[in-house]
């Protein structure tokens, strides 16, 4: 029977009740995800409390927790957050009356008030003496997080070039700690006492750990709902038996954390790149649902794939090689090749992302393969030019999630790719002019420029399109140029390039002879056709001649990689 044990507790009661003991953020937990603008939140909330209500409590919130029998811990469940943030809080504080007069007494009094809140205590002296046994340890944070936040609460400094979630919000309660002392000097340390013994916490005490699992999958922080993969993990974990085997799942979900922020992906983007790989492996109809709804159908069945967590390990790794460019090592048994990251370029951007699902079903269907990536290569460009001719006739997300599903169960079962789509060559010119300005346009004109003999290496990531006619109108007569049809020929396709951002801000607005000596410079092949012209005004034919064989090349491209 589920018991449950509510007290009511002021900061200072709360924290320093903990003595010898530490509040635990057990594995199944996800990682800190308070973001400034919540801290901020609490901190004018605070203030607000302190001006305006002298004689009140102020309500922080419930937390709820698990008392682990063998150690003593307190094991959060709901309010990790929270208890966090508070402790961030506390520190700037302390922080800031470690730079403050130590002789007075006021400054004293409240250092030994929160001292204990953070540290364990000297039970003779009742002073601190080892800043490292603090109040609070995550079994769920990244080892660098963890060296960060540590750092934190042992020293009250932080490392400027960090923009973890602990290094900001500690910094801003820092910022705000000094600037209300600077603003009000008399009400400082009102504020710091208002903080511990008028702010209140609601602890829960759950009697078993079954029983904090299940609140943890029904609450939600204070504006932060749990996430998909939040609750995946809390279900995972809470069928592993054995406390070694749950220790080696956490370290491994850190690990695939990791590799997810490497990538510039989230869990939940990896846990959707798998349903689809499920999807492919059972050939589920096509009708796609949402991605909790989807792992959590019969009793969460899917989760308990024994492969699972390494198959997600290899996923994610790919998509750090792919994302970070980064070249496979040699106990990955695969290779990417310059070829096959330009076509993943393009893919890149893409107006949505689903062109990642069946890439994903390749790839751990064949990485092992020995012509993995010249097999990849030709699906990718076989993807591009399925994906785009399909956006320019109908550009929509719900147009293509049928072929998507396709596409991926064929490849699961082995067969040959095969994409055809009819289209008029002259109806596809007359629409692809149409789309110079739309969200398919930087990814035309990038693959246009990869599809240059000349072009072997990869493109700069942080790209600009480059407007040869510049955009911004001069009083200035260029060659027959008015103003009405500057407008009209800007934004065409023959009027755009893909250009290193730098050099574009040194190409700046000028004139075509003065931008071909920044043209020079450029290492992607097409801008140095462009440098080496040897003319020096660029006119309506220009445009108009240089769209005519870019829309060739790509009607070229669609028809070679299309059945």
């Amino acid at each position: 029977m589920a018991e449950l044990n509510v007290t009511k507790k002021t900061i200072s009661k709360l924290f320093s009740e903990m003595q010898n003991r530490k509040f635990i953020i057990p594995y199944f937990q996800r990682p800190y995800k308070w973001e400034k603008e919540l801290c901020e939140t609490l901190w004018n909330d605070i203030e607000d409390f302190t001006i305006n209500n002298e004689d009140d409590d102020y309500f922080l919130g419930t937390i709820v927790s698990y008392l682990n029998q063998d150690t003593k811990n307190l094991e959060i469940i709901d309010g990790q957050q929270r208890i966090t943030s508070i402790l961030l809080l506390l520190r700037a504080f302390y922080r800031k009356l470690e730079d403050m007069n130590q002789s007075d007494e006021d400054v004293i009094g409240l250092m030994n008030q929160i001292a204990p809140c953070i540290w364990d205590i000297n039970p003779i002296s009742q002073k601190v003496t080892d800043k490292t046994k603090k109040r609070i340890e995550s079994f769920v944070i990244t080892d660098d997080d963890k060296e960060t936040f540590h750092k934190i609460l042992e020293t009250g400094n932080t490392d400027d070039s960090l923009d973890d979630n602990y290094t900001i919000n500690y910094g801003f309660f820092k910022e705000k700690c000094d600037e209300y002392a600077q603003n009000n000097p008399l009400g400082w340390k009102n504020l710091c006492v208002t903080i511990l013994s008028k702010c209140i916490i609601l602890p829960i005490e759950c009697n078993s750990p079954d029983t904090a699992l299940k609140i943890f999958t029904t609450l939600n922080d204070r504006g932060l709902p749990l996430a998909d993969s939040d609750v995946f993990k809390a279900e995972i974990y809470k069928n592993i038996d054995s406390e070694e085997e749950r220790k080696q799942f956490t370290e491994t979900w850190n690990d695939l954390t990791q590799l997810c922020n490497q990538a510039g992906i989230s869990l939940d983007d990896i846990f959707r790149y798998y349903m689809h790989i499920i999807r492919a492996r059972n050939s589920y109809n096509s009708k796609e649902v949402g991605l909790r709804r989807f792992f959590s159908a019969e009793k969460y069945k899917h989760l308990r794939i024994p492969e699972l967590i390494d198959e997600l390990v290899l996923i994610a790794t790919f998509w750090v090689y792919v994302n970070k460019r980064k070249n496979p090592s040699t106990d990955d048994g695969y290779k990417i090749s310059n070829e096959t990251r330009k076509y993943l370029h393009c893919l890149s951007w893409y107006p949505n992302e689903y062109w990642k699902f069946p890439v994903s079903v390749f790839f751990l269907r064949n990485y092992k393969m020995d012509n993995f990536d010249n097999e990849l290569c030709c699906l990718l460009k076989k993807l591009i030019a399925f994906l785009f001719l399909k956006f320019i006739f109908n550009p929509s997300i719900n147009a293509i999630r049928d072929d998507i599903y396709n596409i991926y169960i064929n490849i699961h079962n082995g067969n040959n790719v095969k994409l055809s789509l009819q289209f008029d060559n002259e109806d596809f010119i007359r629409r692809i002019s149409s789309f110079s300005s739309s969200r398919i346009s930087r990814a035309i004109i990038l693959l246009n420029a990869y599809l240059n003999d000349n072009q072997n290496d990869l493109i700069s990531e942080t790209f600009d399109i480059e407007h040869i006619f510049p955009k911004k109108w001069q009083d200035t007569n260029y060659n027959g140029w008015n103003i009405k049809d500057a407008k009209l020929f800007l934004e065409r396709f023959g009027n755009k390039i893909v250009l290193e951002k730098k050099l574009n801000i040194q190409a700046g607005n000028g004139y075509f002879g003065e931008k071909k000596k920044r043209y020079s410079s450029s290492k992607i092949a097409s801008i140095i056709e462009l440098a080496n012209l040897p003319k020096n005004d660029w006119v309506k034919t220009d445009i108009l001649n240089r769209e005519n064989k870019m829309i060739e090349d790509i009607v070229l491209f669609i028809n070679k990689n299309l059945s």
